[in-house]
């Protein structure tokens, strides 16, 4: 069966964000200071920013990303993936070295 976590879940979100290149420095600022962003990584490849939101249910997905992360000035697109697991570097050691001994 489904077993659920004791105490208050988090959802985690990987948000790639599209920016006005000349805008990303303040871009990065604006978002990282959004409650319920928890870190902001400017990147390479397929998006400009990338902003990891942990929030406690799913509706303040909705409020974080499109009321606030959308709408700061410079934003031109967001992509928004749902982290359904997490694989710590704990759970990699473990998995690589099954039947390595």
């Amino acid at each position: 069966g489904l077993s659920l976590p004791e105490g208050p879940m988090m959802l985690t979100a990987i948000v790639m964000i599209d920016v006005v290149p000349e805008l990303i420095p303040e871009v990065g600022q604006a978002v990282a200071d959004v409650p319920g962003v928890s870190e902001v990584y400017s990147v390479t490849g397929d998006a400009d920013l990338i902003a990891i939101v942990r929030v406690q249910q799913t509706d303040d997905l909705a409020v974080v990303i499109a009321d606030r992360i959308a709408k700061v000035g410079g934003v031109t697109r967001t992509r928004t993936f749902i982290a359904f697991r997490t694989y710590s570097s704990k759970d990699m050691e473990a998995a690589f070295s099954i039947g390595l001994e």
